[in-house]
């Protein structure tokens, strides 16, 4: 389960806001820290200092004043006539620092009077315990207790950041955390057993390449020099030269090597404010997650930032892998679509329930073992909400996504009246699966004040429709030359979406366009019967159907048609539903023909696309002739709608996307 975050995570290498980069302009920062826990580590110190010596390289060595050992004052005094530092390792190194706050005050003072009398301004605790709004009680310059990403320490949310960061007082000085950036030795030779440094190696130019702090804390404890007797509780002191030789002939003068105290001095003029964390986001969708873009939308763009991403969607084949990495995101495909064709109740209302449940398992699991930030779960169904019910209650915020508004999609796809009891149950379970939501996003203008006065939810709703992914749905040089005219629809096959009305419209203009062809990709319960119009219409041929395409593939397909085709009924769901295909097509260059619904109106008019009368496949047959044939038409509707797209394209509306993310989950994030 570490594999994502450690020894590297990608996301910690953001650089602080206010950074100006290292003195000097050195590439990265080395600093070198150890904690010496024993008797054991005192008596190896000086060695580990003429080491270093003899190397060319000065560190903190850290020590417990109320151990088991006492810390000789003549060991200090050598360190630091020497050029090294000594700090304050917590108390007394027993894991109860922070166990209760009246404690950790009346312990702080004592803390303190050893800094003074020390002459030390650095503090690391044990086991790497920290509060860090208690820590403004120590009088320390900085703090070193925290780490950019280590599983292994019992307090394992890290700073998720390889630089140095000013922690700000409210009634108190600020001070600089300092987290370590490379393993800890005795997290990789005594707990995994490596027997090579390789993993600090890769750690440390990981580091090196993104200008972070290589920070290390390597305890004299456990290092076994010549001659000592082989022990599970050490490791040969060659691992640590190996790792300082490395940076010396790799990186020459291209690197800072500066005491602690001396980068946390440049650190509190500069004063650099961590990032706030990434989130931990997971996602639900009872659909192909490859294939939807809106979910791909959002999950990319957290992801893209430095978030984690979870997203849980349905297996589109049984050899497809069950877990998988695509572009940051995390995807779990938690189970196949069902093989049936949903037409009756039972039938499309049980797989939703099984997956409402495996859903809400997996996310439970997880959220226990790190808890999420934010669940955005997306309908259909609304009652998918209820998977985020556990993290809800513990202080996770959610999301719920209106993809489809439910109680008129169900009239429309099982021929219901829209007063009939079950829509009415529909509708009640829409308001409180609303009331579930932190805030809720509906897919386009049309259904916001339906859906607000039906739930109750006015105040927090916002509409995002399926803005077009400029990066995927772009234009590009047509490699097809087979002198075919091909008109194309991909999209789900349900009865509102028109198309046995767009395969009548073909067959009438079949005769004037001999090499024209009828492309149609996607699934969905009509899929039989339009193939059984497209035979008995002797459209064999020239009506050809394919399967469902992940997103980019399918971009690269619909790149090019000559004719993008979109022939939803008015009198049905489709009157309301907003279409993300026709932006794809005017993304792409391609002319589109559109049915005159209410919600296409709403959004285009006739300057970019080509309207017909909806369910009249004569006027569709007319409108594809028109732009077919008619070369200057077709050319200024296309750089219309180009224009038309770029302005309301994802990338506009991303920003809006993440800062309702940051807003929910909280602008200003603990840093406890």
């Amino acid at each position: 389960m570490c594999q994502n975050i450690w020894p590297i995570n990608e996301a910690t290498s953001r650089s602080p806001e206010n950074w100006p980069g290292w003195p000097d302009k050195k590439k990265f920062a080395f600093v070198l820290t150890h904690d010496v826990e024993g008797s054991e580590g005192l008596a190896k110190c000086r060695q580990l200092m003429q080491c270093e010596m003899r190397l060319g390289f000065r560190s903190s060595f850290n020590f417990v004043p109320e151990g088991g050992a006492t810390v000789p004052v003549e060991l200090r005094a050598e360190l630091r006539q020497n050029g090294f530092e000594v700090g304050v390792h917590d108390l007394n190194h027993d894991g109860k620092l922070y166990r209760n706050r009246k404690e950790f005050a009346e312990k702080a003072v004592r803390i303190n009077q050893y800094l003074k009398d020390w002459g030390a301004v650095g503090f690391r605790s044990g086991f790497m315990f920290r509060n860090l709004e208690w820590f403004h009680d120590i009088k320390a310059m900085y703090d070193a207790s925290t780490f950019d990403t280590d599983p292994f320490e019992p307090q394992s949310d890290g700073a998720e950041t390889i630089f140095p960061f000013w922690v700000t007082g409210i009634n108190a000085p600020g001070y600089v955390e300092l987290p370590y950036t490379l393993p800890q030795d005795s997290t990789l030779f005594l707990l995994l057993q490596e027997t090579t440094p390789d993993i600090w190696l890769k750690k440390l130019d990981w580091v090196a390449s993104h200008g972070g702090m290589a920070l290390l804390n390597v305890h004299p404890d456990y290092i076994r020099f010549n001659g000592e007797a082989i022990s599970t509780r050490t490791y040969p002191a060659a691992f640590y030269e190996k790792l300082l030789n490395h940076v010396r002939e790799k990186y020459g003068e291209t690197y800072w090597q500066p005491l602690p105290m001396k980068l946390a001095a440049f650190a509190a003029q500069v004063r650099p404010l961590r990032h706030p964390r990434p989130k931990r986001v997971c996602m639900v969708t009872h659909s192909y997650y490859l294939s939807d873009t809106r979910v791909i939308q959002y999950a990319e763009a957290l992801a893209k930032r430095g978030d984690h991403v979870d997203v849980l969607a349905l297996q589109p084949a049984n050899d497809a892998p069950g877990q998988t990495k695509i572009r940051d995101v995390n995807l779990v495909r938690l189970q196949p679509r069902l093989d049936r064709k949903e037409q009756s109740r039972m039938s499309y209302l049980f797989p939703l329930v099984r997956f409402l449940f495996a859903s809400a398992r997996w996310i439970a699991r997880e959220h226990a073992r790190k808890p999420y930030d934010l669940l955005h779960i997306h309908n259909v169904p609304d009652f998918m909400v209820f998977a985020a019910a556990y993290p809800r209650w513990t202080g996770a915020r959610v999301i719920l996504d209106i993809h489809d508004i439910v109680p008129e999609l169900y009239a429309s796809k099982f021929g219901k009246s829209e007063k009939g009891l079950l829509i009415s149950l529909l509708k009640w379970m829409e308001r409180l699966s609303a009331r579930m939501a932190d805030h809720v996003i509906i897919a386009n203008h049309l259904w916001l004040e339906k859906y607000e006065h039906r739930t109750g939810a006015v105040g927090k709703c916002s509409v995002f429709i399926n803005n077009v992914d400029a990066g995927i749905f772009q234009p590009s040089r047509r490699t097809r030359n087979d002198g075919k005219l091909v008109i194309l629809f991909p999209g789900g096959l349900q009865w509102h979406q028109g198309l046995d009305i767009a395969i009548g419209a073909f067959h009438k203009i079949r005769g004037e366009l001999p090499h024209a062809e009828f492309h149609i990709y996607g699934e969905g319960d009509m899929k039989s019967n339009l193939v059984s119009q497209a035979q008995e219409l002797g459209l064999n041929g020239s009506v050809r159907f394919f399967n469902r395409l992940p997103v980019h593939e399918i971009a690269r397909v619909m790149a090019e048609a000559d004719l993008g085709v979109v022939p939803k009924r008015a009198d049905s769901f489709g009157n309301e539903a907003y279409s993300t295909k026709i932006m794809q097509f005017m993304s792409l260059r391609v002319p589109v023909v559109v049915s005159n619904t209410k919600i296409d109106r709403y959004y285009f008019d006739d300057s970019v696309v080509r309207f017909f009368e909806s369910g009249n496949s004569g006027d569709l047959a007319v409108a594809m002739l028109e732009l077919l044939r008619d070369e200057a038409l077709r050319h200024n509707m296309v750089a219309r709608a180009a224009e038309y797209a770029a302005r309301n394209s994802w990338n506009q509306r991303k920003g809006d996307y993440l800062k309702l993310v940051d807003d929910l989950c909280g602008k200003h994030e603990k840093l406890d």
